[in-house]
Parts: C-alpha cells; sequence; structure tokens
C-alpha cells in the first residue's frame, strides 16, 4: 500500500502561519492603542466643553467692563459735569446688578462699582453763563477737575484688575 502525503490546502505552511499570527497581533495592539486614545480624546474633549461652559459666566462682565474702560476713557484728562458721565453710571449700573451672581468675580466687580460710584461723585457743577471767573473760583474748579482724574485712574485700575480675574479664572 502506498501512503500518499497531501497537504491540506495551499499557504499553510509554518511561514505563513506565523505571519498570520504577527500580523493579527499587530492589529490587536493598533486597536487597542486606538481605543485609548480616543478616549483620551473624548475626555479631554469633555473637560473643554465644561470649561467653556463654565466660562460663559464670565461673557458679560468682561463685555460691560470693556465697554465700561471705553466711556470712561471718552472722558479722559476732561473736566465733566454730571450729564457728561450717562455711560459711565449706565454701565456701572449694569455692572452692579451682576456682582451677587458671578461668585469668583464679587470682589473685583464690587470694587469697580465702587469706584464707579466715587468717579460719578466728582461732577463739576454745570457752568452758569459766561461770567468773569475769580481765581479762587478757578483753583476751586481745578482741583476739583484733578480729583476727578484721580478717581477716573482708580476706576481704570478696577476694571483692569476685574480683566484680569476674568483672565485667570478662564484660562487658569
Amino acid at each position: 500500500m502506498m501512503t500518499s502525503t497531501t497537504t491540506l490546502a495551499i499557504g499553510t505552511g509554518a511561514g505563513s502561519l506565523a505571519l498570520t499570527a504577527v500580523s493579527a497581533l499587530l492589529m490587536g495592539v493598533l486597536g487597542t492603542y486606538t481605543l485609548v486614545h480616543h478616549r483620551q480624546v473624548f475626555a479631554w474633549t469633555r473637560r473643554i466643553r465644561r470649561k467653556d461652559e463654565a466660562n460663559t459666566d464670565f461673557d458679560k462682565p468682561a463685555e460691560w467692563l470693556g465697554d465700561l474702560y471705553k466711556a470712561q476713557c471718552r472722558l479722559a484728562q476732561k473736566p465733566c459735569a454730571d450729564d457728561d458721565f450717562g455711560d459711565v453710571r449706565q454701565t456701572g449700573n449694569m455692572i452692579k446688578g451682576i456682582v451677587g451672581h458671578v461668585e469668583a468675580l464679587r470682589p473685583e466687580l464690587a470694587a469697580v462699582v465702587e469706584r464707579v460710584g466715587a468717579y460719578v461723585a466728582t461732577a463739576l457743577p454745570e457752568s452758569g453763563p459766561a461770567v468773569k471767573v475769580t481765581v479762587l473760583h478757578h483753583r476751586a474748579q481745578l482741583v476739583m477737575a484733578m480729583r476727578q482724574e484721580a478717581a477716573r485712574n482708580e476706576l481704570v485700575h478696577a476694571i483692569l484688575a476685574a480683566e484680569k480675574r476674568i483672565k485667570a479664572e478662564r484660562y487658569g
């Protein structure tokens, strides 16, 4: 009787089998790495989304502080009467309304509101018809104008401190 050897199928030699096993192992490692990487990316995306949602609380105060800064810049180095403070007063009132709602910025916003009040309180009296002004009256007006400019500078420092705090809260 004659025995014959036949191969089971083409490509089932030891080399092909080893290549298939190594290829399957590499695909498993690559799949695991991809899964871990995607989990890290999704976790990072969730953290960023939560941080962005938390930062929306700072949008209005940041916008209003910018508006207040522009309004007080328009009045810089200019003696102002009560009518000139309309924009400053309005923006200060808007900020005053949210002081209690933005816990992280409460001290800075309260300082800004306080400085707005101090600045508006330095309004010069309305000048009457053009009459001759005495030297003493002129000096008194000069002193009041310098106090007004000092109050405006304090307001600027308070605004910048609040903006710095917002930036620290957002990106810190």
